[in-house]
């Protein structure tokens, strides 16, 4: 298994002689906007200097074409547009996509706006499981808010011979459905997107640092891979504030990959 940051939490899985392009957000710098700019303000932040800072942050790592070279599916956990390019004067999902290639998604209503975008093959995620060649992808649960969840949401277990178990949590606080899936599968690695970002509506997002800390001691040999960072507006912790909250902690077997770089497990 190789996993490769491409930026904030778009990531390519390499996983049982397949590969996958995970929540591709793969818009220009400044590409989407700011949250003050998006039609009728459907996202608060709680700092209003972060609503107007647009988004990503940063450039890609390499070429759209690079990107998307090789890869056989697209799971996306999420319609939300820093998981998807989301074009707003067509209202669709993923234009710069192959729109022939399989895509993974977590429910029907998500399912119905690929197909409507120009998707030709929208596989629905199952609790218990979906094959793709020798690979089963597993839906798991994910609280995406503390407040209330900003939307529905999911995380992903892959299994195949010969492979570690892999678990991409996906945008979720720490609760009660993390904690039975790791009892359930017990991943060797642990995906985890761990910005801290909030809104005002929902509070926290996904993962702070005690968040990772959790996961760490529930399954204390795991290796954990954190992600989705320094690109939106509204992140609370950059890579270098979780290293020193880490140290802090006492959590040592992680790694946070830079844009553009490749782990092997």
């Amino acid at each position: 298994m190789k996993i490769k940051q491409i930026r904030s939490a778009t990531n390519k899985i390499f996983y049982g002689g397949k590969t996958f392009l995970l929540d591709p957000w793969l818009v220009e710098q400044y590409g989407l906007g700011c949250f003050d700019s998006m039609p009728g303000n459907p996202y608060m932040a709680v700092d209003p200097v972060k609503a107007k800072i647009p988004m990503p942050l940063f450039a890609l790592p390499e070429t759209v074409e690079s990107i998307l070279s090789g890869v056989d599916a697209y799971i996306v956990t999420h319609l939300h547009p820093d998981h998807i390019d989301i074009n707003m004067q067509k209202g669709t999902f993923g234009d710069v996509l192959e729109h022939d290639k399989p895509i993974f998604v977590q429910n029907e209503d998500d399912a119905q706006a690929l197909k409507a975008s120009g998707f030709q093959d929208v596989r629905i995620l199952k609790n218990d499981g979906v094959k793709f060649a020798d690979i089963t992808l597993y839906k798991t649960p994910a609280l995406h808010g503390t407040i209330k969840p900003s939307s529905d949401a999911c995380g992903v277990v892959f299994k195949a011979e010969q492979e570690k178990v892999l678990y991409v949590a996906g945008d979720t606080i720490w609760f009660d459905g993390v904690r039975k899936t790791l009892a359930n599968y017990q991943p060797e690695v642990i995906m985890l997107n761990a910005c801290a970002a909030e809104l005002r509506a929902y509070g926290r997002l996904i993962m702070n640092d005690e968040d990772v800390d959790c996961v760490h001691q529930t399954l204390p040999e795991a290796k954990l891979y954190l992600t989705h960072f320094d690109n939106v507006a509204h992140a609370s912790i950059t890579r270098s504030q979780m290293r020193g909250a880490l140290v802090r902690r006492g959590v040592d077997n992680y790694v946070i990959p830079e844009d553009g770089e490749t782990v092997i497990y």
